[in-house]
């Protein structure tokens, strides 16, 4: 089996959904449980990379030692762990959902029922891949994801250009067992090069290894001396 050797250093992952706080009790969030993330972790680090995981709030537990742990809560937690990591990274990877927006401002105490009707005002969170991509050097390799309802491959590959991937992930909720909360996913893989590969539903572990085989061979590729 092919390592990272030579290739890849250190990995950076994105996983889980962000909580945005409301009062000291309540939150925005989401129905990501984290297991793809958590299943790349465990894969790049299988193949000898340095894995940091900066981990929304979820269940899962992982424990390997080449691969650290970063928990957060919010999503400015979230963007301000991995801009810390990603300047020193070969490989990104954001797997997370981010909520898109938060509340302006969090109440200070439980807010009470009053009324039939409670109204938030909400602002739009940073876009961490779209922030970061900004910022990634030719040599560094970006891997996105993309969870649509309706026009998968437009919105897939439209996300891929506007957030500067090397690589997206795509995954339909139209598809059983595919998204939130499954052992199991249904991807296509679209590169920045045009090319599409498309995997049958399976395990969310094996998944996360055709990824990774994936951006490896992407890597060697790229690293090939040119004739």
């Amino acid at each position: 089996m092919t390592s990272f050797q030579n290739l890849i250093m250190r990995v950076l992952i994105t996983a889980g959904p962000t909580y945005e706080p409301i009062d000291p009790v309540r939150f925005i969030g989401n129905h990501s449980t984290g297991k793809m993330g958590y299943a790349l972790a465990e894969a790049f680090a299988a193949r000898g990379a340095n894995v940091t995981l900066v981990s929304g709030p979820t269940q899962l537990r992982i424990h390997h030692p080449l691969i650290e742990v970063v928990a957060v809560q919010t999503a400015d937690e979230m963007y301000a762990a991995a801009a810390k990591i990603a300047p020193q990274a070969d490989v990104w990877v954001f797997a997370a959902a981010v909520a898109d927006y938060k509340p302006r401002s969090m109440a200070p105490n439980k807010i009470k029922k009053d009324g039939d009707t409670l109204t938030l005002e909400l602002v739009k969170n940073i876009d961490i891949a779209a922030t970061l991509g900004k910022q990634k050097r030719p040599e560094q390799f970006s891997v996105g994801f993309a969870l649509e309802t309706n026009d998968e491959e437009a919105h897939a590959r439209a996300k891929l250009q506007r957030k500067n991937f090397d690589l997206i992930v795509l995954n339909s909720l139209r598809d059983a067992g595919a998204g939130f909360g499954h052992d199991t996913n249904k991807v296509t893989l679209l590169t920045a090069g045009g090319q599409m590969s498309i995997f049958e539903l399976k395990p969310k572990t094996e998944v996360a290894h055709d990824i990774v085989q994936t951006v490896l061979a992407s890597l060697s590729a790229l690293s090939a001396p040119h004739a």
